[in-house]
């Protein structure tokens, strides 16, 4: 009798895996529907912007239906395209937040392959008012450029693979910095978005005058025709290409797009990858360095050539304040990009002048107003330091110097390229002893209004005023400015006088007066203040800690 040995089951075959794109659908439409249940205001605000969105871009839809025709057609749309890519792509980085229901890191304990998470979110990522808003104004540029059969068979490959593209960028740009938007810095660069935004309206309004301008459109010619050879705005200049008869090239230029959506799928998982893979270095400890301020030995880099004793340590802790804090940082990076901008707006307007350099002493002079609010309820570290009206001086002292330390190199800078932008290499010497002249007496009027008319800046809100201190800080913003204004007529009248005189050869004595006048007044503001600052620490820390 001979055993027989059971054959072994065939192996049942693996079922394939359910999409998980549905759940993730209804996932965010389930999400944006609760949000909404939580208050009447935000219901209201999201069907504003909806409303709002829809009306702009139908009038943007029907704005480039009208432009079908016209000979420059494609120089719009083609930039127009790129620019709302780019769009797409920095807007996570500012407001990181905006979409925070797709955020990867939430999902990194699910048992999902990246490649699964890569198609759920991009299906998921086209719910929104965005993306409603870019289909409609794709679709608007590819039928202004539409002429023709296959020009409509390019228009409907592009207008998807458009979409697709600058949805999976912005996915890709927020899932490769995730670590960066979810932490301090993050939030940070989300509140430079205003300055940034602020600044992108100033060059989109001198576009927009110089566009307006009789043959104004040609100028994008140039443009329009590197950046159809760029995926995403390839996609709309193929149908263009197309219209015109050059078939190869549409083809070409849809590849391109095309190849750009697989590139930033791949770029996207395999950050996707990474980030569900790689452990968060906050959960880590850090390597056991000794800084220098733990030993007790001097700071390292540029803040080893700061003085030492006391005005070191404060001309360290405000320029630390300058870049750490959010709302100092803000403060500090609008007047120094507005300083810079300004000058150039005026220069394009037609109102180009080499004095407008001032402004950048002006704004950057304001800085040194409510000093100690800026402390908020540290102040009392300040206060229990500061025994004597000497103490209070050499406070004072080194937040001015920390202000000039880099106010006066960067008004300089602005000086010097005025004049150069100007090719009015003369009057550089006038401009920079006044402009530095208005930064002294700005930052005398800094300490005079920091002791006599302190306010509290809120650290858990979006406000930089407390409550009921918010004529207080406008007035005394306003007074300071109004002073410094005055103090510094006596240099601007001996300017006007020289010009009248015909003196021309004496105007480069301005330079060194401007600077020894706004000596002058720095150094009498804190002769002046300083003893009542040390009289009033009490008054003060009250008024900055509320």
């Amino acid at each position: 009798m001979t055993a027989t040995t059971p054959t072994s089951a065939a192996p049942a075959a693996t079922a394939p895996a359910p999409s998980v794109t549905p759940t993730f659908l209804r996932l965010k439409l389930s999400l944006l529907r609760n949000g909404l249940r939580q208050s009447t205001g935000r219901t209201a605000a999201f069907v504003t912007s909806i409303v709002l969105a829809l009306l702009l871009a139908a009038f943007q839809l029907l704005g480039l239906i009208v432009l079908r025709g016209n000979a420059h057609a494609d120089a719009v749309v083609v930039p127009l395209t790129a620019l709302v890519a780019l769009g797409w792509a920095v807007m996570p980085l500012f407001f990181p937040s905006g979409d925070e229901t797709l955020d990867p890191s939430r999902l990194v304990m699910l048992p999902l392959r990246p490649e699964r998470l890569v198609t759920a979110l991009l299906g998921a990522s086209l719910i929104g008012i965005g993306p409603v808003f870019t289909l409609t104004l794709v679709l608007g540029a590819a039928l202004a450029v539409t002429h023709g059969g296959p020009a409509t068979v390019a228009a409907v490959l592009a207008v998807p693979l458009m979409l697709l593209t600058c949805v999976a960028l912005a996915r890709a740009v927020a899932a490769a910095n995730v670590r960066l938007l979810t932490s301090r810095k993050g939030r940070d660069l989300a509140l430079l978005s205003g300055i940034v935004l602020a600044i992108g309206a100033q060059f989109l309004n001198l576009g927009v005058q110089k566009l307006s301008q009789p043959g104004g459109l040609s100028a994008l010619e140039p443009a329009a025709a590197v950046l159809g050879w760029l995926p995403p705005a390839s996609a709309v200049a193929a149908v263009q290409s197309a219209s015109d008869g050059a078939y190869a090239s549409a083809a070409v230029q849809l590849a391109l797009t095309a190849a750009g959506l697989v590139a930033l799928l791949r770029w996207w998982r395999r950050s996707l990858t990474h980030l569900m893979t790689s452990p968060d270095s906050s959960t880590l400890q850090a390597a056991s360095t000794d800084s220098a301020d733990r030993t007790g030995g001097r700071s390292a880099g540029l803040a080893a050539w700061l003085p030492g004793g006391r005005t070191g340590a404060v001309m360290l802790r405000t320029l630390r304040y300058a870049w750490r804090d959010p709302k100092a940082k803000v403060a500090w990076a609008s007047s120094l990009g507005i300083g810079i901008l300004l000058p150039i707006v005026f220069l394009v307007q037609g109102n180009g002048n080499v004095y407008n350099a001032c402004f950048a002493a002006g704004l950057l002079g304001l800085q040194m107003y409510n000093q100690f609010g800026q402390d908020y309820s540290a102040f009392w570290l300040v206060a229990a330091t500061t025994a004597s009206a000497h103490d209070a001086r050499v406070e004072l002292r080194a937040r001015m110097s920390a202000i000039a330390l880099v106010g006066v190199p960067y008004v300089a800078l602005v000086c010097i390229g005025s004049a150069a932008l100007l090719d009015d290499w003369a009057a550089l010497a006038e401009v920079l002893g006044l402009a530095l002249a208005l930064l002294g007496a700005l930052l005398a009027t800094g300490v005079w209004s920091s002791t006599y008319f302190p306010y509290s800046i809120p650290q858990d809100s979006a406000k930089n005023v407390a409550p009921g201190q918010g004529s207080l800080a406008y007035l005394s913003i306003l007074g300071g400015m109004l002073i410094g204004a005055v103090l510094c007529m006596p240099l601007l009248a001996l300017t006007v006088w020289l010009h009248l005189a015909a003196w021309h050869g004496f105007l480069w004595l301005l330079l060194p007066l401007g600077v020894a006048y706004g000596l002058a007044l720095c150094a009498l503001s804190l002769r002046l203040t300083a003893p009542r600052a040390a009289a009033r620490l009490p008054e003060i820390l009250g008024a900055v800690s509320r």
